[in-house]
C-alpha cells in the first residue's frame, strides 16, 4: 500500500510541475503576442 501511495504522489507531483511549466510558457507566449499586436496597432495609428 505504501509503494502504491508513493507512486501516485510522484505522478501527481510530476503532472503538476509539467502543467505549471506549460502554463508559464503559454502565458509568456500570449503576452508577447499581445504586446506585438498592440505595438503594430499603435504604429498604424501614428502614420
Amino acid at each position: 500500500m505504501d509503494e502504491q501511495l508513493r507512486i501516485i504522489l510522484i505522478i501527481i507531483i510530476s503532472v503538476s510541475i509539467f502543467g505549471l511549466l506549460v502554463f508559464v510558457f503559454v502565458k509568456n507566449y500570449i503576452r508577447n503576442k499581445i504586446n506585438l499586436l498592440v505595438k503594430e496597432e499603435k504604429d498604424k495609428k501614428s502614420k
